[in-house]
């Protein structure tokens, strides 16, 4: 992965150089420990500084496309924020509005798009298709959502877990629930900060082996003595066999039964929407020991920090010479 001060490559000839490949946060391993630790504080900064327009100029004079398959509360309204409070312009974009329904490729609308934006965000319904654009595109590409990760949400889980606790090297969360993009993406930022992941799941519907720090069919072993607990909705919009997977996941439920099992200081997490009496209890999510409403507006923060880091120091192609190739 390319540092985002390394110089372009000189080529042969008379064509001015290349910028150097676009940073992309895909999966959440494309950062490094440092540069995690980095964009926390940063974030914390921002967070702080908001009242006095803390980064307002960072992204002045870009713009940055939201590419949303399907609806979106917190991803689309915390970019958008975000984005503009940047200094950037944000450009909203719907698939059913551009020439990918009447049939131009990804990889043409990524080449296109990119003479025209300084970075991209994109939930999509097929992570290869968020890939292939990726690959083609000569901008950064950030994922907003896919069916196998969720990026962003665990940058704010993150953030959230270091206002509560400060360290956060140490530190251990318990998700109970489906092993979904949600549970794969905090494993994967766990792994990267130091913060032990447990995940609980029915038979059936685990992670891939040895991605989280413990894998487990028994929700008691994964919250005993656990900083924090986390669950997600149990059922998707669109997806089939909606009240056996309810059935399934029944006794993986947050609850204030299995946050006494936790530590005494544990908070509740829950990335949203959420739904009362089925995955989460009414008093664990509006209780005292409720994370999950810092833990949402901490995407705004996580995500302009995200944005500076990719789109900020990036290199602005050299203008050709008239009459030049």
């Amino acid at each position: 992965m390319p540092a985002l001060n390394e110089a372009p490559q000189k080529r042969r000839g008379s064509a001015p150089p290349r910028e150097a490949s676009p940073r992309h946060f895909l999966t959440g391993e494309e950062l490094t420990g440092d540069e995690l630790t980095a964009l926390l504080g940063r974030a914390a900064a921002l967070k702080a500084g908001r009242g006095e327009r803390a980064g307002a100029e960072a992204l002045a004079g870009r713009s940055i496309a939201l590419f949303f398959e399907f609806p979106s509360t917190r991803t689309r309204v915390s970019f958008g924020v975000g984005v503009a409070e940047l200094g950037a312009q944000p450009v909203l974009l719907r698939a059913d509005e551009l020439q990918l329904g009447r049939g131009e490729t990804i990889a043409d609308t990524a080449r296109v798009l990119s003479g025209y934006l300084h970075g991209i965000v994109i939930r999509s319904s097929s992570h290869e298709t968020l890939a292939e654009f990726a690959g083609a595109a000569a901008i950064p590409v950030i994922n907003g959502l896919t069916p196998l990760h969720h990026p962003c949400q665990a940058l704010a889980d993150l953030l959230t877990l270091r206002e509560r606790f400060g360290e956060l090297d140490g530190l251990t969360v318990a998700y109970v629930g489906d092993g979904n993009n949600v549970a794969r993406s905090l494993a994967i930022a766990g792994r990267i900060a130091g913060v032990e992941v447990r995940v609980a799941t029915p038979p059936g519907y685990e992670l891939e082996p040895g991605l989280a720090a413990l894998d487990t069919n028994d929700p008691r072993e994964a919250a005993a003595g656990a900083d924090a607990l986390y669950t997600d909705v149990w059922v998707s919009m669109g997806e089939r066999d909606a009240e056996r997977k309810r059935a399934d996941l029944g006794p993986y439920q947050l609850n204030e039964e299995l946050l006494g099992l936790a530590a005494e200081r544990a908070i509740a997490l829950h990335c949203l929407p959420a739904h009362p009496g089925e995955e989460i209890t009414a008093g664990a999510l509006y209780g005292p020991r409720s994370a999950v409403w810092d833990q949402a507006e901490n995407r705004l923060h996580a995500q302009k920090a995200l944005l500076e880091l990719l789109i900020q120091l990036r290199r602005e192609p050299k203008a050709r010479t008239p009459g030049r190739p």
